[in-house]
């Protein structure tokens, strides 16, 4: 990172005015590259998209892509640092600070994860994901957009997966079959989804194996379902859990994603020729 950013530096003094100009552009928006393309920066400095990709080129990059791949992989926190800034938290945290008091709460939320990572069940469910004849993910509907989202990362995985929004109508895809063996259902509990217990004991009446994603304080009983993936408790009334949610959801996705292995990999070349096609990215 320090080796681009000196020729910058360089680029900012020498170069021609154009470059110059992208050069301190870069500069002075470092954070603000993985957010861009050449063209949103040829468009703010009223330049041509060529004449970004020239500079890029110059600098040793095929394009901002690169960059930004660059960047990534030269910005990581060594171990002194993380503990400075945890240090500077935990003191910030202690003196009241509010944003202070809400990052060590999320700190503390993640680390309950990664525990959760390493402990039976979240095996048990990885194996459950990754062998159903389908999977629905069912969630109120304001939660909705996580369940999709969750649904996409593990089509990377396997075939077969249904976000469902929290409607009865949509319900009614669950039940229409005659039972429902083999398949599974995933539901993210909140406090807002009043339905979720009587779903979720329909379910497992139907034959489908049901995984519970649920705040270690909600008041549900062990046979309404197969298992269960505690989150932290929720932090007042009415609060959904928002970033251990994404948290868990993204680290269960990634799970399932590395023990499908070769399959998983040749799924991602298979989307991203199929995205190229399309003009869209097939990264995940």
């Amino acid at each position: 990172m320090e080796d681009f950013v000196q020729k910058l530096r360089q680029y900012a003094k020498s170069g021609t005015p154009a470059e110059r100009r992208i050069a301190k552009y870069f500069s002075e928006h470092l954070n603000d590259l993985p957010f861009e393309t050449a063209a949103s920066v040829a468009d703010r400095l009223d330049l041509s998209p060529m004449t970004v990709g020239r500079f890029l080129r110059s600098l040793g990059y095929q394009g901002l892509d690169s960059v930004k791949v660059h960047i990534r992989e030269t910005t990581a926190i060594s171990p002194t640092q993380l503990q400075a800034s945890l240090t500077e938290l935990q003191t910030d945290a202690s003196a009241g600070k509010p944003l202070a008091v809400l990052v060590s709460e999320q700190i503390q939320a993640l680390h309950h994860i990664y525990h959760l990572t390493g402990q039976p069940q979240w095996n048990e469910a990885v194996s459950m994901i990754s062998a159903a004849r389908e999977v629905f993910v069912a969630t109120h509907a304001r939660l909705f957009g996580f369940a999709a989202h969750f649904a996409q990362r593990l089509t990377h995985a396997r075939d077969g997966v249904h976000p469902i929004d929290g409607t009865a109508s949509r319900f009614a895809e669950l039940f229409a079959r005659l039972d429902g063996n083999g398949a599974l259902l995933i539901v993210i509990d909140s406090p807002r989804f009043s339905k979720a217990r009587l779903l979720a004991r329909t379910a497992r009446r139907y034959g489908y194996k049901v995984i519970l994603i649920t705040s270690q304080d909600a008041n549900w009983i062990p046979e309404q379902a197969n298992l269960a993936l505690a989150l932290p408790p929720v932090r007042s009334d009415g609060d959904d859990n928002l970033p251990p949610l994404m948290a868990m959801l993204d680290c269960l996705s990634e799970a399932v994603i590395t023990a499908a292995g070769d399959e998983a990999s040749a799924r991602a070349r298979r989307m991203a020729e199929f995205g190229s096609m399309l003009g869209e990215g097939g990264s995940r």
